[in-house]
């Protein structure tokens, strides 16, 4: 299917054939320069794969709306799970299993108040997995993150952004070429993380997002924790103009956000205890 073709296509029908695909751009961890072999129409929206691109594959969790993402080194087959999700543990290690990869890292964007993380029983389950997760977040976890840090996997890295406003301890994690980034609940499609509990902070968010997610490339895919209605990928050039909230000023995004008025999470009280903890052990 030509470039032009697809440019024609509603972008839902486009990123779904680049999902549907699953295939990532090119990701080299010895240089943070984006490739241009392919032009953009073709590269990030036809699914194209580049010769030594990682595996990427997206999964959802229905009750919390949760994304949780896998990528992996086809070479070395080692692999990293963002944000898994307990009730999901054993669906995503079948998969690991059927794509023939060796789950090295699991790494959570923030301490999560609204379902409790697969870390822990992963831990149980696969031996010598670690662990990862913001040391500005107070959660317990074998590697705790900072601004710059890097998760190796094969040739491929992540890169660590700190994206605080949502949790004092939310990360973005960046791809090597910056083509993709996993923002957690710092930035949603069309959307973001509440301010209200949790060391929440609209001020502290709106910054975090404008200068370390929207100075990434205008076509770095952006992908969320959640979703509640069944959108899948964004981009930052399309949060840059379409997000109802953080195109606004500064002080109109705070007016926002101290007046949504949402009530917590349902399983708030069973789910910070326990993620606070299980980046170590099983709960």
């Amino acid at each position: 299917m030509s470039a032009a073709l697809l440019n024609r296509l509603n972008p839902a029908v486009s990123s779904a054939i680049r999902l549907w695909s699953c295939r990532a751009p090119v990701i080299d961890h010895r240089s943070a320069a984006l490739s241009h072999r392919r032009p953009p129409s073709v590269r990030f929206y036809s699914g194209v794969r580049e010769s030594g691109a990682p595996l990427f594959r997206q999964l959802f969790e229905s009750e919390s709306s949760t994304y949780t993402y896998l990528l992996a080194d086809t070479d070395t087959r080692e692999a990293v799970l963002i944000d898994p999700v307990l009730e999901t543990v054993d669906r995503d290690l079948k998969l690991i299993n059927e794509l023939g990869l060796k789950l090295i890292v699991a790494v959570n964007t923030h301490c999560h108040a609204d379902h409790i993380t697969g870390t822990g029983l992963l831990k149980k389950k696969v031996f010598g997995l670690k662990s990862c997760i913001s040391k500005h977040s107070g959660a317990a976890a074998d590697i705790q993150l900072s601004e710059g840090d890097r998760i190796t996997f094969g040739k491929h890295c992540l890169t660590v952004r700190e994206t605080p406003g949502h949790t004092d301890g939310c990360v973005t994690y960046v791809t090597g070429d910056q083509s993709m980034a996993f923002t957690g609940d710092a930035l949603l499609i069309r959307g973001c993380g509440r301010t209200d509990f949790q060391q929440g902070c609209p001020k502290r968010l709106y910054e975090s997002v404008h200068k370390k997610i929207f100075t990434l490339p205008g076509h770095c895919f952006i992908y969320p924790a959640h979703d509640y209605k069944g959108q899948t990928v964004s981009t930052v050039d399309e949060e840059k103009k379409f997000n109802p909230r953080l195109t606004k000023t500064l002080d109109e995004f705070v007016n926002i956000m101290n007046n949504l008025n949402l009530p917590n999470p349902k399983k708030i009280d069973i789910s910070v205890p326990a993620n606070l903890v299980c980046g170590l052990h099983d709960i």
